[in-house]
């Protein structure tokens, strides 16, 4: 008997308040939230089609949720797609509160891997389910906003949205 061959995800575009966002999701959980002006290659989630999914109909109310202030934490099966390290990464990430950041640094010395910043912000900088595995609350150990796939200013509204305290409203 020959394997199973991996049903595509379905995909769907939504408006948010930081641009238009592409979400992926299957029968495994939620696989990608890509920005506008995704950087080709960036994420790498295989073949997706249009069409509906229970799972793309969660992620979008929560994220609608999150936008509006009303969602602190995501409660989504992830489907996260990479190497084990940057799953561990992507994981690690969703233990950063709501509200708080953290550094690279940080996020190698918790993995056990203090000399690991570098990997661990290439790692972030690929991260397929962005604002749902909140990347946008790493910054750069000096405490400056680094590069976010979604940019910079998508960066600073999702922290302020969240009270950040150095970033105030």
């Amino acid at each position: 008997m020959l394997p199973e061959t991996p049903r595509p995800l379905r995909l769907r575009k939504m408006a948010s308040p930081v641009g238009e966002l592409t979400l992926l999701a299957g029968d495994d959980g939620l696989a990608a939230v890509l920005w506008q002006d995704e950087r080709p290659g960036r994420v790498v989630a295989g073949p997706a089609e249009p069409g509906g999914h229970p799972m793309l109909d969660a992620a979008q109310d929560q994220l609608n949720a999150y936008f509006e202030g009303r969602l602190r934490r995501f409660d989504l099966p992830l489907d996260f797609r990479g190497t084990d390290f940057q799953r561990a990464v992507w994981r690690a990430l969703l233990d950063i509160p709501y509200g708080e950041t953290r550094s690279y640094g940080e996020i190698a010395r918790a993995l056990g891997r203090p000399g690991a910043s570098r990997a661990v912000g290439a790692a972030n900088g690929r991260n397929p389910i962005s604002i749902v595995a909140p990347c946008h609350r790493v910054i750069g150990s000096g405490g400056g906003l680094t590069g976010f796939a979604g940019g910079l200013a998508a960066k600073t509204w999702l922290l302020r949205l969240e009270g950040h305290p150095l970033l105030p409203l």
